[in-house]
Order: C-alpha cells, then sequence, then structure tokens
C-alpha cells in the first residue's frame, strides 16, 4: 500500500487556475497534491542576440523553489549568486518541453519567457511546472491572437509530464515526496497530447531495474500523462 493510499495507477488530486496573475501575459497555479507551483508566461518583443535576423522566435524557462518552499528554509539562489545545477537543469527541461510544441517561426521575432515559481513542494515539482507552463503558454499566444500578432497554428500540441517509479518493488505513478525519497528507481517522462516522446529521465536509486520495469512505468507514463493533457484541454476551452 503507498503511503497516501492511493492505487499504483492513481495521480494525486491535481488542479489548475488560470489567470492568477494580474500583469503577465498567461498564468497558472498548479497543484499536484501537496506541491503547488506558480507558472506564468511573460511576451518580450526581442530573441537571444544569437537569433537576431532569423525570423524565428524562441520559449524559455526559469525555475525557482521560494525559500519556505520545503521544511526548511533554503536560501534564496540569488543570495548565493548562482542557480544550482539541479535549477539549471530543470529550466532547461521546462524550456526544450515547451519548444517541442511551438513552431517557433510563427512566433515570429519574439520570445516567451516562462517563470515557474513552487510554492510548496511534495516531490514531482519539475513534471508539475511542466505541465502547468503549458497552460501559461496557451494563455500567452491567445493573448497574441486577439492583437493578431499571431496566427492559430503557432501551438502544434500540449505537453505534460509525470513522474514513475519503482516504491517497495511496486511501479507507482506520480510520486509525491515520501515515496520519491524512499524509491527504488524513479523517472520524469514528458510527452505530447499526440503521445510523442519529448523526454525521459530514469535512474536506478538502489540497484538496476529491468527492462520489464521500465515498460510499467511507462505504461503508467501514458496512463498519467493522458489524464493530464485532458484536464489541461478542459482547464482552457
Amino acid at each position: 500500500m503507498r503511503p497516501s493510499k492511493r492505487n499504483p495507477d492513481e495521480l494525486r488530486r491535481v488542479s489548475i487556475e488560470r489567470a492568477v496573475s494580474k500583469h503577465a501575459e498567461g498564468s497558472c497555479l498548479i497543484k499536484f497534491g501537496d506541491t503547488h507551483v506558480l507558472c506564468t508566461a511573460s511576451l518580450e518583443e526581442r530573441v537571444p542576440p544569437w537569433l537576431k535576423g532569423q525570423a524565428r522566435g524562441w520559449v524559455t524557462a526559469e525555475y525557482g523553489m521560494l525559500p519556505r518552499a520545503t521544511n526548511e528554509r533554503m536560501r534564496r539562489e540569488v543570495t548565493v549568486g548562482h542557480a544550482s545545477g539541479r535549477t539549471q537543469e530543470i529550466q532547461r527541461l521546462i524550456g526544450r518541453a515547451l519548444r517541442a510544441v511551438v513552431d517557433l517561426p510563427k512566433l515570429g521575432e519574439r520570445q516567451i519567457s516562462i517563470d515557474c515559481d513552487v510554492i510548496q513542494a511534495d516531490g514531482g515539482t519539475r513534471t508539475a511546472a511542466i505541465t502547468g507552463a503549458w497552460v501559461a503558454l496557451h494563455d500567452c499566444i491567445q493573448w497574441m491572437k486577439l492583437r493578431d500578432m499571431v496566427k492559430d497554428d503557432v501551438l502544434r500540441d500540449q505537453v505534460a509530464a509525470v513522474s514513475c517509479g519503482l516504491y517497495k518493488g511496486a511501479a507507482v505513478l506520480d510520486l509525491d515526496y515520501v515515496e520519491d525519497s524512499g524509491a527504488e528507481a524513479d523517472s520524469n517522462f514528458v510527452m505530447t497530447g499526440s503521445g510523442g516522446i519529448v523526454e525521459v529521465q530514469g535512474t536506478a536509486e538502489t540497484v538496476a531495474f529491468s527492462q520489464e520495469s521500465f515498460d510499467q512505468l511507462m505504461s503508467l507514463a501514458k496512463k498519467g500523462i493522458g489524464e493530464l493533457v485532458a484536464l489541461q484541454k478542459l482547464t482552457v476551452s
């Protein structure tokens, strides 16, 4: 039995609230159980210097955890003077996930910056961030459409993410912190609404796991992402 009493293939309760930021072109507050992430999308009429003159846009992301997102206060990374390796890895992952479903030339020479701020952490912050970031991105692009800045087909698909792992010998979906910290294997799956694989991150924490176990995790991920994509669609409809 899982500590949360969930079935092996059961997500935590997921909710998405749109338009939570007065100033951002797109925003949402996403909750995966006790993991809460604020996602905002900001439109900028510029692109990185290396993209100038190439007639295409860019989507990038920043990620951070508030000092009391966890049990003990963490120092803000700005006071340390640099982002941690973990932070850099996660924000690059979010950016890659979103760019996989955006037609960048149709965006024009503009950049959309997604900020994912973890208000409360209980495992799966990166997967919640990716899933919520898509909603914020969608609403930013809708804002642009209403102003005739882009056409209808800039956003090619949905993208969402979920964690899966082996906990006490069983494959389980959407690990919370207790499961994540005690898992024998832990993985993150990022997939599009049409079922395409954007990225898979998998790690054996104790001993190597089998192809059969990986296939079980992949099956759980497909189910979970299917449910998340359906919730995204319902949220923005």
